[in-house]
């Protein structure tokens, strides 16, 4: 029984004592049960326990066997939700990494659970946030429906294919009807107002009937987006300023530290097999909600001496992405992906031809956008179309493993150098380049440049400055960590940028042409080094 129930529950017993010590008049009895359907009510408003008959369980491998309210099971049984089994979490980092199979689907699921799992430890410990079940019940579906505006290879998708496609539409003279920095959180709202259509179409009290209303839906809208800190004003409709902290567990904007990222570092650890230092387990023991004074907000907190393990997830964020996410190989995979979609879209060729894929197009409604999955990438592959044969030819190199060659890496130690300058710096660096090996020649269009941002979570800043902390001495108020409390071994630096050159291969190589390219490929990385060390204070 949580901390709320008992306390609801001792004061009906308390009343009842008061009504048995009273008087004895015949309305007492009359009086005391008024009083107990009042209190009943209060109980189930703010009991987040449902009974068990209810609940679906799902066995997932990083959670264990995971409980799901009946509304959930009904998001999930949709054609929008299920479209998530078709869509890798990873994108193209499984075509390296042969574990990271995993899709959006089961992703989703955990957030779900671990989100509720956070509402459920702050409604037990601090019942004066009067948590209610709709609350409970509109960050679990939040947590679930997040993901739902992911593209095909998640993140290739808003990251790599519609910026290069809204650029195509400005060099080309073609309308532009791609909204500025289109995330695929715009699309998850999308998808589920379409899904809430849907359950209304076959049942319009499917709100209703589990208690909830048009102002939970607007607030599980929010919750998908997430609020931002900065706001001056409260402006969020779906709930009131005294319940900030809610729109903190699915989309974290004041400091990153949400279940999204708790769920997918455990996830995708798992399946790449890579070493996982952060306990979400732990962390969410000691989550509790204070004031902060200099916010005058109620945020979401942690134990004072939780600091180095709220440090780790930062940590662990930035290894996956060093290891996986911005691989070498998994990046250039991603922008052949990228490149052949674009290839394919008809909405960037004259006329529209019928033989070629709604693309860019698609995130004009959730209805076309449903259509989009991994599922593309085989659509492509098996086409016979004229039309998509140069993305064919794309495709047909990344599974035959045709890959632009590696030429190398390093590590920018000017931060403020922009892709433009290092690539003009390097076309100058091939062109004055004396070979060492004169019967090969370098060509600077043959060894394009790739820039890779690495940090923490928040850029150039140290993201622990921007968690509060409480100590067990005074578990109401909190502040930023000390620096004397943190580890004198964490790094000066959050942030870096890598800059890479490739060397695009050309096809069908006969024998002497291999070892032709290997020459190249040779001069081209004495050439990389030369560069590094003499322009911008590069080393390798």
């Amino acid at each position: 029984m949580s901390h709320t129930e008992e306390t609801l529950r001792q004061s009906a017993l308390n009343i009842k004592r008061s009504f048995q010590e009273g008087s004895g008049s015949s309305q007492s009895g009359e009086l005391w049960e008024v009083v107990k359907v009042e209190l009943h009510d209060l109980l189930k408003k703010y009991s987040l326990d449902f009974p068990n008959e209810q609940m679906k369980i799902f066995n997932d491998p990083i959670h264990g066997h995971i409980e799901l309210h009946p509304l959930l099971v009904k998001i999930i049984d949709t054609p929008q939700f299920q479209r998530l089994r078709h869509i890798k979490q990873l994108g193209g980092t499984y075509l390296v990494y042969p574990g990271a199979s995993h899709n959006r689907f089961e992703h989703s699921l955990g957030v779900a659970y671990l989100a509720g799992c956070l509402v459920k430890i702050l409604h037990d410990n601090q019942p004066e946030l009067k948590i209610t079940r709709q609350d409970y019940l509109c960050v679990q579906i939040a947590g679930l429906c997040h993901d739902l505006g992911h593209g095909p290879f998640s993140h290739v998708f808003d990251g790599l294919v519609i910026p290069k496609a809204k650029k195509q539409k400005e060099i080309r003279g073609l309308p532009d009807d791609i909204p500025e920095k289109w995330k695929h959180e715009q699309m998850s709202v999308q998808m589920f107002d379409d899904i809430v259509t849907g359950l209304k179409t076959e049942n319009k009290n499917v709100l209703k009937e589990h208690g909830l209303d048009d102002t939970d839906v607007t607030f599980i809208r929010e919750l998908i987006e997430g609020a931002k800190d900065s706001v001056a004003e409260w402006t969020y409709k779906g709930r009131d300023y005294d319940k900030s902290f809610l729109y903190e567990i699915v989309a974290n904007k004041q400091n990153g530290i949400d279940v999204d990222k708790w769920d997918y570092f455990a996830r995708d650890c798992h399946h790449l097999g890579i070493r996982n230092s952060f306990d979400h387990q732990r962390l969410l023991k000691f989550a509790r909600v204070c004031e902060v004074k200099e916010k005058k907000r109620k945020h979401i907190c942690f134990r004072d001496k939780e600091a180095d393990n709220v440090y780790e997830m930062f940590r662990t964020r930035y290894t996956l992405h060093r290891q996986a996410y911005q691989h070498k190989i998994c990046n250039i995979i991603e922008e052949m992906f990228a490149e052949a979609l674009v290839l394919a879209d008809r909405d960037l060729r004259e006329g529209k031809p019928e033989d070629m894929l709604k693309i860019s197009e698609a995130i004009k409604t959730a209805e076309e956008y449903s259509k989009l999955t991994d599922e593309i990438f085989e659509q492509i592959s098996s086409s016979t179309a004229e039309n998509l044969q140069e993305s064919r030819n794309i495709l047909d190199k990344i599974v035959r493993r045709k890959l632009p060659k590696f030429v190398g890496e390093a590590r920018l130690t000017e931060e403020n150098i922009s892709k433009e300058d290092l690539t003009e710096t390097w076309i100058v660096a091939v062109q004055n380049y004396n070979l060492t090996d004169p019967t090969v020649s370098l060509k600077a269009k043959e060894l394009p440049v790739y820039v890779v941002d690495l940090d923490h979570g928040m850029k150039d800043k140290n993201p622990i400055e921007s968690v509060y902390f409480y100590s067990k001495r005074d578990p109401t108020q909190a502040s930023t960590i000390k620096d004397y409390q943190l580890s004198s071994f964490l790094p000066n630096k959050f942030y870096e940028k890598l800059v890479r050159v490739y060397y695009r291969r050309t096809d069908d190589l006969t024998a002497e042409d291999k070892m032709e390219e290997k020459k190249k490929v040779e001069e081209a990385e004495k050439c990389f080094e030369k560069w590094c060390a003499e322009h911008f204070g590069l080393r390798v």
